[in-house]
């Protein structure tokens, strides 16, 4: 039997508290991240959500939530339209970006060139490595958990969910500016709506993986 109760104040809790601690830390892009090199600044965001998507793993094996209630399943199927929903989002994120741009409210890019890599080696850990575990553990906690398993488990409608999430997805990238949380929002609605109308972690994680992988390669220093 899930503790779906137990679950969700945990879920809840977990949420805000990863809102807080990137809002308080916001103001040090820019400042003490110049102290780190791009490769020590990916580690320390990598480890960072490995070891909260861990805890959250963890959280979920011990509720007993069912995984169906996660979208959890994988075919190649599902990949192919998490490739075209990925690719479909980085092309609306970089017109975006381009009309924030050329309307004078510019697109805070701070954080992406602090993480861009120097050397080829470092592309490769951001490409199979990094990327990867933000996208896992953004979409378990934002898509997987925060629609689908407490739409399940409270019999509400996914879409509520969709948009309650949308906004705390967009609080959680306070770093990328005032602009950037809008235009987060708005994405993490649109990962939110593949989620509902597939039912698919995979689909919004690798739609997820997409569009921050384009972003990293369009705008390569």
């Amino acid at each position: 039997m899930a503790h779906w109760v137990a679950f969700a104040a945990f879920a809840l809790l977990l949420t805000a508290g990863l809102v807080a601690l990137t809002r308080a830390s916001a103001g040090v892009v820019g400042g003490e991240t110049e102290d780190l090199s791009p490769d020590e600044l990916l580690l320390q965001t990598t480890l960072s959500q490995a070891l909260v998507g861990a805890l959250l793993v963890a959280a979920l094996w011990v509720a007993r939530i069912p995984a169906d209630a996660l979208g959890v399943a994988v075919s190649a199927e599902l990949a192919a339209v998490g490739v075209a929903a990925g690719v479909a989002l980085a092309a609306g994120n970089e017109a975006a970006m381009h009309l924030l741009d050329a309307a004078g409210l510019g697109y805070d890019a701070e954080l992406r060139e602090a993480l861009t890599p120097e050397h080829r080696r470092g592309w490769v850990v951001l490409f199979c490595v990094a990327l990867p575990v933000v996208a896992g553990f953004e979409e378990l906690l934002f898509r997987a958990v925060l629609v689908g398993a407490l739409s399940t488990g409270f019999g509400a409608s996914p879409w509520l969910f969709a948009a309650v999430s949308s906004v705390a997805f967009g609080a959680a990238h306070t770093a990328q500016g005032a602009t950037g949380v809008v235009v987060t929002t708005l994405l993490g609605f649109a990962l939110a709506a593949a989620y509902v109308l597939t039912g698919s972690l995979l689909v919004v994680f690798v739609a997820h993986y997409v569009v921050n992988a384009a972003e990293f390669a369009l705008h390569a220093r």
